[in-house]
Formats: C-alpha cells, structure tokens, sequence
C-alpha cells in the first residue's frame, strides 16, 4: 500500500504537467541548484533494447527554408509491410505534406534527476527529451520526436491548441517554485551547463523542423492560468543572445513605445474598460488565450504573469506597468501574428 501511495504522489508532485495554487510570488535571486551525482532510477524499467541498425530514414532536407517552408524534410520512415507484397519507395516522397512537429515546450519537472526520470517513463506523463542537472554532456530522449508525448495538456497559443499534437516538449530538472508564509514565491535558478544543454537541444530542433521563434514557448505560455513553469529564472534572453533561440524584444522599439504616454496618462487610464479591453486584446494577439472581459480579473493577472515570466523576469507579479506594456507593443511589432 505504501508503494502505491508513493508512485501516485510522485504523479502528482510533476507540476510540469500538473497544478499548483496560485499565490503571490517574485523572483527569487539566483542560487546555485546543488549537483546530485547520477544513480540509477527509482524503480528500474526492463525494456527491449533499440536496435538502430533496422530503423530506415530519409537523410536529406529539401524544404525551402527562404519560405519558412517546412515540407519534406528527412526523418525517420515508418511504412506498412504487407503479407505477399512489398511496399518501395520508387515515389517517395510526395510533395503534400509537412511535420508534425511545429512547437517547442519548455518545462521544469519540479523533482530531482531519479524521480524526474521516474514520473516520466512510468507514469501517464512524459516529454520527447529530459535535461538532467548534472554536469555531463548527456540529454535523455524518452518518447520518439514522430510521436506524441503528454506534456502540454489544455494549451493554446495563437490559432492552435492542444498543442500535444504538434509539438515536442522538453522537461529540465529543476525544483519548481517554494512559497514563503506571505504566499510569495521564489524559484530556483538554472546551472550554466544545464542551460547550454537546452540551448543547443532547442536549436537543433527549431533548425530542423523549421520552428519558427513565435513558436519556442513555455508551458505558462501556451497554459497561463494553470502553469508557472519553467519561471521566471529561466534564461530566455540569453538563449536568445547566445543562441538565437526564441523570442525577444528591440530595446529601442521598447523604449520608443515607453515614450508615448506619462506615468500620470498611464494611471489615468488604467482602470477603464477601454484600456483593459485594449489590453486583452493585444495579449490574445500576440498569442496568450484569454477571454476579453473589460476587468483586471485573475485570468487576465494570470497571463499577464506568464508574459512577465517570459519576457519580463524581474517583475513577475501579474501587475502591468507601462515597460511591461511598452515590451508588450515592442514584440508584437517584431512578432506579428499571421
């Protein structure tokens, strides 16, 4: 009984694909995530091993990238193989047809390296890649990039959802966030050489399949009333100046935006239902999902946090000020939805 109980708590404890309570919460100052020398899981899985040598693959890219065009690129070939006939690939491939892949996710497993390794692999949970927190040169692919893993849930971002379906999600070892007696939380920071692993993992596949940066999200991006991670100690500016991964914004265009209105114009229209309303409607522009209810009400300090998690880190309070806004104008200048 004492076995079952654990197995269902660490199912529960994944937050990456569960739920926590909202409460007030900041920023916590960077700290060191302490390293936790590798050891085998909690409950090892006999599987049968890979033979690599069967698999049959399409080696060559031929989608026209200019056009941000991601049809009939190279990938792994799964066919039929019918009793009596044999199924070749004279024509192979045809021109009508794309990836399923068209997102990254970016999630935090709120465990350790063995329960993360665990949850993921035995439970009703999972993610195509998990990036331990060890100082190693190693990442663990858990589901096939042609499959679909269960890491997003309930999602939206611009005119999808249920983005399960078309996109690969990456779970990163991390403790998720603590909350103080108050109810503000902190959130752990991400080691330097966990953050490269990312990185380069997301860039290999966004070059791949043609990911575009308004598609390089995180899971409180794509699920802000429900999700926080990976945080707000996530490093997305510098996977964006380092990397060239993702989304960011022109300080100029920020400061030109910022420049428009006075702290006192500002103030004044901030409780109107025009300039909620116009709020909302830019969020849902850019991407976020939520409904245009003319209120400061918790969906919409939800989604705002989430941006803030994202693009605004040092103040994450689902408050808007004017250089949240002014960020906010600056991306979807740069970012236009289609």
């Amino acid at each position: 009984m004492r076995n079952s109980l654990y197995v269902i708590g660490l199912g529960i404890t994944l937050v990456s694909c569960g739920s926590q309570n909202n409460s007030k919460k900041v920023a916590a100052t960077p700290k060191p995530v302490a390293k936790i020398q590798p050891t085998s899981p909690t409950t090892p899985v006999v599987k049968p091993p890979v033979k690599q040598e069967e698999a049959d693959f399409f080696k060559v890219n031929i989608a026209d990238i200019t056009k941000n065009d991601n049809t009939i690129s190279y990938g792994s070939i799964v066919a039929a193989k019918p009793n009596n006939y044999k199924v070749v690939k004279t024509y192979f491939p045809a021109v009508a047809q794309n990836f399923r892949q068209r997102y990254v996710i970016l999630h935090y497993t709120a465990l350790d390296n063995d329960k993360s390794v665990s949850v993921l692999t035995q439970q009703s949970v999972s993610a195509h890649y998990l990036v331990n927190s060890y100082d190693d040169n190693e990442i663990y692919l858990l589901v096939d990039e042609n499959k679909r893993a269960y890491h997003a849930g309930v999602s939206n971002w611009r005119n999808d959802q249920n983005l399960n379906d078309i996109s690969i999600g990456i779970e990163i070892v991390n403790g998720g966030w603590a909350a103080d007696a108050t109810g503000t939380k902190s959130f752990p920071g991400f080691p330097e050489e966990q953050v490269k692993k990312v990185a380069s993992l997301v860039k290999d596949i966004a070059t791949r399949y043609n990911i575009p940066p308004t598609n390089i999200l995180a899971h409180s991006d794509i699920a802000p009333t429900r999700k926080q991670d990976p945080g707000p100690m996530f490093p997305w500016k510098k996977l964006y100046d380092e990397y060239q991964v993702g989304m960011w914004y022109d300080d100029a265009t920020k400061a030109t935006f910022l420049a428009t209105t006075t702290q006192e114009d500002f103030l004044a229209q901030y409780n109107t239902p025009q300039f909620i309303y116009k709020i909302q409607t830019a969020l849902n522009k850019f991407g976020y999902k939520l409904d245009n209810t003319t209120a400061w009400d918790k969906q919409t300090k939800q989604t705002i946090e989430a941006f803030q998690y994202h693009f605004r880190p040092e103040k994450s309070d689902g408050i808007l000020d004017m250089e949240t806004w002014a960020i906010l104008q600056a991306l979807m200048q740069k970012y236009p939805s289609k």
